[in-house]
């Protein structure tokens, strides 16, 4: 088992005062934590897969509370390998049904290129094994991750997989027709 963090006597690094202050608000959390004797399953046996981007306050914007939903995020909320294997965990051992995919307006994948991978290696000396997965259009991107969801053979329950635009300057969905 593993201790809390802390960070007393100990020096800091450029930039990790940040993580000292989410460490602290851990401490102040974890003073008032009580255990709310939840199961790993989600009640509402869905997934959400979404970007990473800050501004998405998931549980906020879908009305969720803690223990609703397994909840995936990446960068643009695309469907890659890794997001195959937390939905096929989340189906298959902690009993998800539903897949919702979100992605958003002015999301920061539309303004790059793979060639965002060969500047990496250039760099750095090796090239990423990963895709960038940038794209141009995000209703249509939407469009290739409900597909992606729905041809995988390690999925069992790719009936009920809907996919949404999130609007950064609205806060609304907006469904997007997979055809």
């Amino acid at each position: 088992m593993s201790t809390p963090a802390h960070t007393e006597g100990r020096p800091t690094q450029a930039g990790s005062h940040v993580t000292d202050r989410l460490v602290e608000a851990n401490g102040r959390y974890a003073a008032k934590f009580t255990d709310p004797g939840m199961d790993a399953r989600p009640v509402l046996k869905v997934a959400v897969v979404a970007c990473m981007d800050a501004r998405l306050d998931l549980h906020a914007a879908l009305g969720l509370d803690l223990g609703d939903c397994h909840t995936i995020r990446n960068a643009g909320g695309v469907v890659t390998d890794d997001v195959i294997r937390s939905l096929t965990i989340s189906q298959r051992a902690l009993e998800t049904r539903g897949v919702v995919l979100i992605h958003h307006t002015n999301c920061g994948l539309e303004s790059l290129t793979e060639e965002f991978r060969q500047d990496l290696e250039a760099e750095v000396g090796q090239r990423p094994t990963w895709a960038v997965e940038s794209f141009r259009d995000v209703e249509q991107d939407v469009r290739q991750s409900m597909q992606r969801v729905r041809t995988s053979p390690f999925l069992l329950h790719t009936d009920d997989v809907r996919g949404f635009v999130f609007d950064v300057k609205t806060g609304a969905l907006t469904e997007i027709d997979p055809a």
